[in-house]
């Protein structure tokens, strides 16, 4: 079967990681897959995922298969977090991680739509794999200015205003991956507004929550979709704000224009996710709902968030600052006003080999930096080599 088949590339992100764990270098720093990390350079177990597994050991009494769509508590904890309430006119399924909603989400698009999805430039390297496997055409919509380091928002709301009917855009609720650049409540209302008006659906990744300013503030693009009557989709990640990485724990939530179509909807979901992968895992979505449904948990959830949150922030600053005092040829303040994990570092993809080879940081190609990777122990040897590297002749 595989004697004249070629090897499959290597994954953008996770191949870096394997050739990271297979560098020989003591002193080696993998700043490419975006997991958290706290200053001593280690992904820890939130005490309050801790606290509700031990709830878990002690209540669970089965490991019968779970329902398609997951428990029912799930969905209405989820749509909580996701919208603030529960929303009548929207169905939600329990899926494994963000890209399982993804795909499922995917799949509806590709049997009840226009099987076109835009895409920002640029995006997560992932999104478009998945959305070819299902069958889809993929292009993309102007995102970011490379020489501003910001939005391009001419480019941006032009191409909004000429997707055709029919079609999706998936937006990046916050924190967006690759770049860190987010827009704002009035943008957010813009986007919701030309959607109406054109009849273009959106899919918003929503894989960061209470990464960017809080859970509260970060669901405002979802809020503006939401206040517009339009159908929207939403396909939620909990690797990142739960530290539940290999639980693989994530949902897809349908909002549809009325409560009777979200009946529709959420039929088509379990049909969908029964031919993918019958049914979720139990254990990750089992902690959020323990977690959400406790005042005492969800209130220490909250907590150990925002100290993660901050972290990054923190992190952010110590990288602008320790960049901008070695004199390297950039202003790096731009760093400071993206959200989230990741950051566009301006490297180019010779300066991101050079660091790879000869200083062992391992960086995303595009220069990507996971903000969240650089510790007090790392941050000094890093903006060493970084602004070596920046200081390269051409």
């Amino acid at each position: 079967m595989w004697k004249n088949v070629e090897a499959a590339p290597a994954d953008a992100i996770l191949g870096l990681t394997e050739a990271f764990k297979n560098d020989p270098r003591f002193a080696k720093v993998n700043l490419g897959v975006g997991v958290y990390k706290d200053e001593e350079g280690h992904t820890p177990i939130l005490t309050s995922v801790k606290k509700a597994e031990k709830i878990l050991l002690e209540t669970e009494n089965t490991k019968s298969y779970m329902p398609i769509a997951g428990e029912a508590a799930y969905g209405t904890e989820v749509q909580k977090m996701i919208f603030g309430s529960v929303c009548e006119r929207s169905a939600t399924i329990h899926t494994p991680g963000g890209t399982g909603a993804l795909r499922v989400a995917a799949e509806l698009l590709r049997n009840f739509s226009s099987k076109t999805i835009w895409v920002s430039n640029p995006t997560w390297a992932n999104h478009n794999n998945i959305f070819e496997a299902a069958g889809l055409t993929v292009k993309s919509y102007p995102y970011y200015d490379a020489k501003t380091k910001d939005l391009d928002a001419a480019g941006f709301f032009d191409a909004l205003e000429n997707i055709p009917a029919g079609d999706c855009v998936l937006l990046h609720a916050c924190c967006h991956n690759p770049s860190g650049v987010d827009i704002s409540a009035d943008q957010w209302k813009q986007v919701a507004s030309i959607a109406q008006k054109k009849g273009w659906s959106a899919l918003v990744d929503f894989a960061y929550q209470g990464f960017g300013e809080s859970i509260e503030a970060d669901r405002v693009g979802v809020e503006a979709f939401l206040a517009s009557e339009t159908d929207f989709m939403v396909a939620s990640s909990f690797s990142k704000n739960f530290g539940l990485y290999r639980e693989r724990t994530g949902a897809l939530t349908a909002v549809a224009a009325a409560p009777a179509d979200a009946e529709t909807a959420i039929s088509h979901l379990k049909a969908t996710a029964r031919v993918l992968y019958s049914n979720p895992p139990a254990h990750g979505g089992q902690i959020i709902t323990t977690i959400l449904q406790s005042e005492e948990l969800s209130n220490l959830w909250k907590t150990e968030l925002d100290a993660m949150r901050e972290r990054i922030a923190q992190a952010r600053a110590a990288l602008a600052e320790g960049l901008t005092e070695r004199g390297v040829p950039m202003d790096c303040s731009f760093m400071t006003r993206q959200k989230g994990m990741f950051s566009f570092s301006g490297l180019t993809k010779d300066q991101v080999n050079f660091l790879k080879d000869e200083k062992a940081i391992y960086i995303v190609g595009s220069g990507r930096i996971n903000v969240a990777g650089l510790t007090p122990g790392n941050m000094a040897g890093v903006c060493d080599a970084v602004a070596e590297a920046m200081n390269q002749p051409a």
